[in-house]
């Protein structure tokens, strides 16, 4: 009998939901994926919470480690970097650069950008148009993009030429500036750096798992994606 990889992943498609994914193909490690389903409500199921109480994904047990539960997108990317020893520095002050802006990330790419989309792309069609807060969210969103259009002049990566999980944890989110209704126009050495990326095939491939939604990217159907998508999230909108 096979032995099971260590890592059982439990997510979906979304910004955060793919961060381990990509993690995971890039590192070249081993993993089951098992799929959350949102329409189901699967992430509020009794089973689920006892691994995440906070009810959301993804989720990952490490089996190496005495079934190890480790729930939170930043948090799982921290792990994962300190067990295989990859786009996590040694170095003191590199690996703190790295939690630095894994951090920014965390606290204020995915924050402010969810919230873009949440008016945009999910109350908005459920009939709900809130002027101020779009306004609110898709400016802080670009003010957020231009740090780091600034941190990437002359570098590679978000901390030097390295490929770390502070590109890893970024990449889904601010490549998502199409979903967010967000401009990237000027922003030169962000999109330079959405190019590089855009060409790892691992990243790429995680992407597709645990299936492809391109809208987020601009691409394919976005009108009857948005649709869906609208619907996956009803019951969040509320008065």
């Amino acid at each position: 009998m096979a032995k099971q990889p260590d890592i059982h992943l439990y997510t979906a498609s979304t910004m955060n939901g793919w961060k381990p994914v990509i993690f995971l193909e890039e590192a070249e490690v081993e993993y089951e994926l098992t799929p959350i389903d949102f329409s189901k409500k699967e992430q509020k199921s009794e089973w689920y919470l006892k691994l995440n109480p906070n009810g959301r994904i993804p989720t990952i047990v490490d089996r190496g480690n005495e079934d190890f539960v480790v729930f939170e997108s930043g948090a799982i990317l921290w792990y994962l970097g300190e067990k295989y020893g990859k786009f996590f520095p040694e170095d003191e002050k590199a690996r703190s650069q790295v939690l630095q802006w894994l951090m920014f990330q965390m606290s204020g790419i995915g924050p402010m950008m969810g919230q873009a989309m949440y008016f945009q792309r999910i109350a908005e069609p459920q009939g709900h148009r809130e002027e101020f807060s779009i306004k609110r969210y898709v400016e802080e969103s670009r003010r957020l993009l231009e740090v780091l259009d600034k941190q990437l002049k002359g570098q590679t990566y978000l901390v030097g030429d390295e490929f770390t999980i502070a590109d890893i944890a970024t990449y889904p989110w601010a490549r998502a500036y199409y979903w967010a209704k967000v401009s990237v126009d000027g922003l030169n050495n962000l999109q330079a750096w959405f190019d590089r990326i855009d060409q790892r095939p691992a990243t790429q491939r995680a992407l597709e798992r645990p299936k492809p939604f391109p809208a987020f990217f601009g691409k394919g159907d976005v009108a009857t994606a948005e649709t869906a998508n609208a619907d996956r999230f009803k019951s969040d909108v509320k008065r």
